[in-house]
């Protein structure tokens, strides 16, 4: 386990990188396409934000929420994400909506840093990936490569 310190500028930093960016993106669509159509399903999107139990649980306690609603919230999600109402999500909307949720987080986090514990190996952490550019750049910046 690592910790890292993040604040809005590193997540704003990690998605104005298109590079980086694009290719977390990427890496994140294909690993939520479980059937390798090129497209994000409803149960595909929901399987993925069910794993992270965002929405069931409130500060790592769990909350009784009726599978009624969890299934209206699940929904209003997906729509969010699917704008030209295809009844899927492509690699562009998944990418766009991505981005705003990000820069959201940016702005919430402003310039107050703060400080998370994280799992080594959890490559799909976008503020993890936000974070390792970060370092990698001050790396670069400041001489510390061999």
């Amino acid at each position: 386990m690592g910790v890292v310190i993040i604040d809005g500028s590193t997540v704003k930093n990690f998605v104005t990188d298109e590079e980086h960016f694009n290719k977390s993106m990427d890496e994140s669509f294909a690993a939520l396409d479980l059937n390798e159509d090129g497209v994000l399903c409803r149960s595909e999107l929901r399987k993925a934000f069910e794993s992270l139990r965002l929405i069931e649980s409130h500060f790592g306690v769990d909350v009784a929420t009726t599978p009624e609603e969890l299934n209206q919230l699940y929904d209003s999600i997906f729509d969010k994400f699917d704008f030209d109402g295809s009844n899927t999500i492509d690699p562009q909307e998944f990418k766009s909506e991505m981005k705003k949720i990000l820069l959201a987080i940016a702005d919430g986090l402003g310039s107050c840093p703060i400080q998370m514990a994280l799992e080594d190996d959890d490559r799909s952490n976008f503020l993890k990936k936000a974070a390792d550019l970060e370092a990698a750049k001050l790396v670069v910046n400041h001489g510390g490569g061999s």
